[in-house]
């Protein structure tokens, strides 16, 4: 019978059938990092037991970790405790760990990728939301809570409920100046933040089919704003090439034995599906979260349009009908899981170069791993972030969640590249934050502005504006 590939892997990992009616699902790789995982040892010792098996998990440091300086000890006494915390705990039970001193270190749904940890046809829990970012490869990878840490660590297995599939489909070609996280964001404003309850969401058609890596792991990244469980994408020659080399994925005749593999668990061609939405790709322009959560966006050309009653109105200081083009932010923050990679960096860049961050703003880029930043310095982007202002940083969250010392202040408006636009969620109770792609916060950040970055070019100038300024 033709099934989906979520259906394939969940089948291969099933143990069983709980008297609940839930599947105990195998899991293949756990991820674990510095916030949700103390309790979860802790737990383990009150009960005597071990980690069942310690080579399926790895660990990292990066939510809370300073990206200013990364020297230890760390100035943040928060910081440096919890570290502290995981490192003792990785070393009782045998689990490997990379620190800001371990060339591998960084954001775990960066190295995961880069580290080829993350391959096609795996099951991936880590107690993150934004898990699902590794699906971009292929996997099932699910976001967990700390209980749930705790039973991954104990018996390499969690008790899940099935899924549903949606197949999202995004055919055509992008215009000029939009991007993946376009494409996301409109999804989650298309089907609401909470459209995709109970679901795993397939994404392909065309404009899948063209996207790199990074930009499917953009996509994936966002599938739990839109209240998806999981996000992936087939894996496909795209993928392979990807693969290919990376320190834990298969090398040799290995490496082809596993390709020949993983093309078998994609979707079948006539695989069915819950539920099915098309979106044309011609259709979506560069776009901007105007209130409180990631559903709550607009096209960089269009008045926000929507019930004038809602809270996010009051909170974000807009009103119906306006445009969120051409307000004056703050700051500037380019980094995350969802867009710290070197692909983002490199946009990012090549819009920057040659002039310089508006003079009220404070601007900031923030690698998503050390292996992102050293191959960005090997080609230069820092100095060109230098150069233009921003404050070059070492690898880390930062500024994507308010758990360590990067953070908004007072009623700021940060232009973020991020994943996540709660009150609250850079820091500030009152700080305000607006979701766009790397390009477009670069041009924000140039223009003390959120500005259209179709009309932005390469030598800081906005069309019809002459030189970019921001409002005063």
């Amino acid at each position: 019978m033709a099934e989906t590939l979520f259906h394939k892997v969940w089948n291969a990992h099933a143990v069983r059938t709980l008297p609940s009616g839930q599947t105990q699902l195998f899991v293949g790789l756990h991820l674990i990092h510095e916030v949700t995982s103390p309790q979860a040892f802790d737990m383990l010792r009150q009960h005597g037991w071990k980690v069942a098996c310690p080579n399926r998990t790895f660990a990292t440091v990066d939510h809370i970790v300073p990206t200013n300086r990364q020297g230890r000890p760390f100035l943040d006494l928060m910081a440096e405790e919890m570290t502290g915390v995981l490192e003792r705990n990785c070393r009782e039970f045998g689990i490997s760990l990379w620190t800001p001193d371990n060339e591998n270190q960084g954001i775990v749904h960066v190295i995961g990728p880069e580290l080829g940890l993350t391959q096609p046809g795996l099951t991936i829990a880590c107690g993150d939301s934004h898990t699902s970012t590794h699906g971009a490869l292929g996997a099932i990878a699910l976001g967990i809570g700390t209980s749930q840490v705790r039973d991954v660590l104990a018996s390499q297995s969690l008790a899940l409920e099935p899924l549903k599939v949606r197949r999202i489909d995004v055919n055509g070609q992008l215009g000029p100046g939009v991007y993946a996280k376009d494409v996301i964001l409109t999804i989650i404003r298309r089907l609401g933040v909470h459209g995709g309850g109970g679901f795993a969401y397939e994404y392909g058609g065309t404009a899948l089919d063209k996207m790199t890596i990074d930009e499917r792991m953009t996509i994936c990244n966002m599938s739990i704003e839109g209240g998806a469980r999981v996000g992936y994408v087939n894996p496909d020659e795209t993928t392979f090439a990807f693969l290919r080399g990376r320190r834990f994925a298969p090398s040799g005749d290995a490496f082809d034995r596993a390709v020949a593999w993983w093309r078998t668990i994609a979707s079948d061609r006539n695989a069915s599906y819950d539920d099915r939405v098309t979106l044309d790709a011609a259709s979506i322009e560069p776009t901007v979260t105007w209130g409180i959560n990631p559903g709550q966006s607009v096209g960089i050309s269009e008045p926000i349009n929507a019930d004038p009653t809602d809270e996010a109105f009051a909170f974000m200081g807009f009103t119906p009908g306006a445009l969120v083009k051409g307000t004056r932010i703050d700051v500037a923050f380019i980094g995350s899981c969802t867009n710290g990679r070197l692909s983002d960096l490199e946009e990012a860049a090549r819009l920057v170069k040659g002039h310089h961050v508006a003079p009220h703003v404070k601007a900031l880029v923030v690698p998503g791993s050390r292996h992102v930043r050293r191959a960005a310095e090997a080609k230069g982007l820092h100095q060109v972030f230098i150069d233009a202002g921003f404050e070059w940083r070492g690898a880390g969250c930062s500024m994507c969640l308010g758990m360590n010392t990067d953070r908004l202040e007072g009623r700021q408006i940060c232009a973020s590249s991020s994943n996540r636009n709660f009150k609250g969620r850079q820091g500030s109770p009152t700080g305000r934050t607006l979701l766009m792609s790397p390009a477009m916060v670069a041009a924000a950040a140039v223009a003390g502005e959120v500005i259209d970055v179709r009309t932005f070019d390469t030598r800081g100038q906005v069309a019809g504006m002459g030189p970019a300024r921001s409002k005063q």
